[in-house]
């Protein structure tokens, strides 16, 4: 069977991202929100710094800290690319550490952990977030040795509640989408903890919203020692994207590191009759045996997809930046089978499937 996707407000999306040196719409404001996000994302503080003879913005530094973490052409400025993954809805956890790989603080100095569920979002039912929750954790116990017990009184290990706003741990959430949730590296006292916005639409299966059972997968990694990962397509990744919670299978960056922290799991030896599914990579740009999924142009673009991912390719940009898929077009299918562009029509088909 062939189907094909119109895309036509979505792909207006890709096009602004790369639309060259066009002034930002209501640039005071970008300017702001900006510099908000790099306080509390980036250790942005408001001084300047000597640099050769002559003094460098703090906030020319954070940005390039941050288009450097995400592999965007680092420019110290606050282009529309830049803007755009600023305004991605993610974790709300700091990416400073990752970006200056700093080793670990903490991780839990044992493999028994308890676990408690205080409140629930309104937006699923309570069998629903308990599901999404125990699956969440059993993400990491599946490849490691760690082992999750859910208590229903006193101080777990980890704590998990739905709040908003200010909600007394110094880091207030803002309102739906941008920030939502967040969790604290193991430390005594709130550490482990994990939050999640309750002004956020939480979901259990479906595609909109933002799924539960991905946002706590992604946050118990904190709660376990990690920091953010600057592999797309990485669980550990700061921003949100769907993947279908039923076929989900850790990648293979985010075993190799919860591994490096916990060991393997030993109940699981390796089977090579029965090796069941193999953790995801990220596709290498550089790889000379690399086969792409299939080739188009968009209005001067070059696009570039194989499997979740595809790259884009400017004229204009010496860098050539990798997305997901799903980062842009929710509704696409994996491992599509061809695309091309209709300049006449402003439009982009995807092609999945066989006649």
């Amino acid at each position: 069977m062939k189907t094909y996707y119109q895309l036509c407000i979505l792909i207006g999306l890709v096009f602004r991202v790369h639309s060259g040196p066009t002034p930002l719409p209501n640039e005071k404001h970008d300017e702001e929100f900006a510099k908000n996000y790099l306080k509390k994302l980036y250790n942005l503080k408001e001084e300047n710094k000597p640099s050769f003879g002559r003094k460098v913005s703090e906030m020319s530094l954070k940005l390039g800290e941050m288009q450097q973490f995400f592999g965007l052409k680092v420019t110290g400025t606050l282009d529309a690319e830049t803007l755009e993954i600023m305004k991605m809805p993610r974790c709300g956890v700091s990416d400073v550490a990752a970006y200056t790989k700093q080793p670990l603080p903490f991780t839990w100095d044992k493999t028994k952990l308890t676990y408690r569920i205080e409140n629930y979002t309104p937006d699923m039912s309570v069998a629903e977030v308990d599901d999404s929750i125990e699956r969440a954790l059993q993400v990491w116990a599946h490849v490691t040795s760690l082992r999750f017990t859910r208590i229903n009184s006193g101080v777990a290990d980890i704590m998990i509640s739905f709040v908003g706003g200010d909600h007394g741990d110094g880091s207030p959430f803002d309102g739906p989408n941008g920030i939502l949730a967040h969790a604290f590296s193991p430390s005594p006292g709130i550490g482990g903890d994990a939050h999640f916005d309750d002004d956020e639409t939480f979901t259990f299966k479906s595609s909109r919203g933002y799924n539960l059972f991905l946002v706590a997968a992604h946050e118990f990694g904190h709660s376990l020692g990690l920091e953010h990962s600057t592999v797309v397509g990485a669980l550990m990744y700061p921003t949100y994207s769907y993947t279908n919670p039923d076929t989900f299978v850790l990648p293979r960056d985010d075993v190799n590191r919860i591994q490096a922290l916990y060991g393997s799991n030993p109940e699981k030896p390796v089977d090579p009759d029965k090796p069941g599914p193999t953790p995801p990579v990220t596709p290498d740009a550089c790889d000379p045996n690399l086969v792409l999924d299939a080739v188009t142009t968009l209005r001067g673009e070059k696009l570039f997809f194989k499997k979740r991912f595809f790259w884009r390719s400017h004229p204009q940009f010496t860098t050539i930046d990798q997305y997901l898929i799903k980062v842009f077009w929710p509704e696409l299918p994996d491992d599509i089978d061809a695309a091309f562009e209709d300049p006449s029509a402003d439009l982009m088909y995807i092609f999945k499937g066989k006649t």
